[in-house]
């Protein structure tokens, strides 16, 4: 028999309860007061596939409430007729400097991370940022580094800068002592806090099956994604591809590590949907492996990396003037190739077919990443300052190539999944929820667009009035807040 004592506390909690909700469900106003609140946006969050107006309260750098409520702030932001989503995830981004950050930041990115290229003293990575972030940063521990510092020692890793390797570290084979090593370098940097392992094998044609299978065995004992750039095999051939995948998949369904495929279409090109084939039937037989894409028909690297080595025209399907320069913006010949493949520096590729593009942003399995990279003369790729606006306004409301809410997911919830089992921390962003980081962006879904061109690549993205980063604004009106570093360092906990 339940006593009325307890009865009257059941009954209490019944009506408080009932209370509760109600006014969630009625006009009012919420008498309490937080740090920021955003008001009469239309909230979206993938995740929960919340898309109703809606209004948020943030405290402390956190999602306190989403109500229809009326709240009341210290700072108000008026978000009429403004889409109100999770900050977006960039989980391939090069310009971990203030200069890139602040193009990331005006085309919505939140949190920004170098995870293919990454670096070799993950302590001393972070170290340089703390405190100095407009947005959230983070850096894999880099594979290429650790066989920089095998074959050409420390203080030449120290100083690398991924993912363009060259001399003995790109093409030496090495010995298994060397190979422990190399191991070993990736291990410390995974106990330091790496998010995860960057592998550009294409940029180290020499290194053997055997190393590629025991940096999966490393990533499978942290539960961390290896985030590879596959091996370049002859891009018109009907199994370059098929070979190239079958590689890492193998590898990952042995060990059972996470794989990320990086810029799906930047490798595989024409055969871009078979690959992504590849990978859906791997994920529906077990395998751990997701992939990402920039929306251009471009891709960008350094002229004198492996890459460009004997075979490249047949590997990518072009020839020299389909290489664009990025400092003059001028085409190239047979001759200027060889002269600037001594000198060094990044190259525009014109490579991937614009249906390509179309076809790897409408498969549900393919992540938006930029691969960003600006130098601070702003020359570069407009996938720097350009991708998440890009894909929102041309592919999304012009093309209608996805949907806005699939776009959000893409950019939002995936990434953030995607790392969340190796950095728990990620299972507070990608979010418009309670509980969430206060990591948001605001923008016009009739208006946001890219400006960012291949002949001028550091122009901002347009229609991304407000971005906020654990509750601070670092756009306001389009433009960047000076004097504010809210960014913290995306990592996963530090082993004894």
């Amino acid at each position: 028999m339940v006593s009325r004592r307890v009865y009257c506390s059941i009954f209490q909690k019944v009506v408080v309860g009932a209370l509760v909700s109600a006014s969630l469900c009625q006009p009012g106003i919420a008498q309490e007061s937080f740090d920021t609140v955003v008001l009469h946006g239309r909230v979206m969050d993938p995740e929960t596939n919340l898309d109703a107006v809606r209004n948020i309260g943030i405290r402390h750098g956190k999602i306190s409430m989403i109500t229809r409520m009326e709240l009341h702030g210290k700072t108000v932001i008026d978000a009429s007729g403004l889409i109100v989503a999770p900050g977006f995830i960039d989980l391939h981004e090069h310009g971990q400097d203030p200069y890139n950050q602040g193009f990331k930041a005006r085309d919505g990115v939140t949190s920004a991370l170098d995870l293919e290229g990454g670096t070799y003293d993950i302590d001393r990575w972070y170290s340089q940022r703390a405190g100095k972030a407009l947005i959230n940063f983070g850096s894999s521990i880099n594979f290429s580094a650790a066989r920089v510092a095998v074959f050409e020692g420390e203080a030449a890793a120290e100083s690398f800068v991924g993912p363009t390797v060259s001399g003995n570290a790109a093409h030496s084979q090495s010995s298994a002592a060397q190979i422990s090593e190399m191991m070993r370098i990736v291990e410390r940097g995974l106990d330091r806090g790496a998010p995860g392992i960057g592998l550009g094998i294409a940029y180290v044609p020499g290194t053997s099956h055997e190393e590629v299978l025991d940096l999966f065995r490393v990533a499978a004992r942290y539960k961390t994604t290896i985030h590879v750039h596959m091996r370049f095999t002859g891009g018109r051939e009907p199994d370059s591809v098929i070979d190239s995948l079958d590689e890492v998949l193998a590898d990952a369904a042995m060990t059972g590590a996470p794989l990320h495929i990086v810029h799906i279409s930047g490798m595989a090109l024409g055969q871009s949907e078979l690959g992504l084939r590849m990978i859906s039937d791997a994920r529906s037989h077990g395998v751990d492996v997701t992939t990402e894409a920039y929306p251009y028909t471009a891709a960008m690297t350094d002229i004198s990396s492996a890459v460009f080595d004997t075979g490249w025209q047949q590997m990518f399907g072009i020839d020299y003037a389909d290489l664009q320069w990025t400092a003059t913006g001028e085409r190239l010949t047979a001759e200027s190739f060889v002269r600037y493949r001594k000198l060094g520096g990044m190259v525009v590729i014109h490579a991937i077919p614009e249906d390509t593009v179309r076809a790897v942003l409408a498969c549900p399995l393919t992540m938006i990443a930029s691969d960003g990279l600006l130098q601070s003369n702003g020359t570069g790729h407009p996938r720097g300052a350009g991708t998440f606006a890009r894909v929102l306004g041309y592919y999304v409301r012009e093309n209608h190539t996805l949907s806005l809410m699939e776009a959000l997911r893409r950019m939002t919830i995936m990434p953030a999944k995607r790392l969340e089992v190796h950095s728990p921390m990620m299972k507070y962003k990608g979010r418009i929820q309670v509980g969430a980081d206060a990591d948001i962006t605001i923008f016009n879904k009739n208006t946001v667009i890219d400006r960012a061109t291949f002949e001028q690549p550091a122009l901002p993205s347009a229609g991304i009035p407000y971005v906020l980063v654990s509750g601070v604004i670092v756009v306001k009106d389009g433009e960047t807040v000076d004097g504010v570093y809210p960014g913290v360092a995306i990592r996963a906990p530090i082993r004894p």
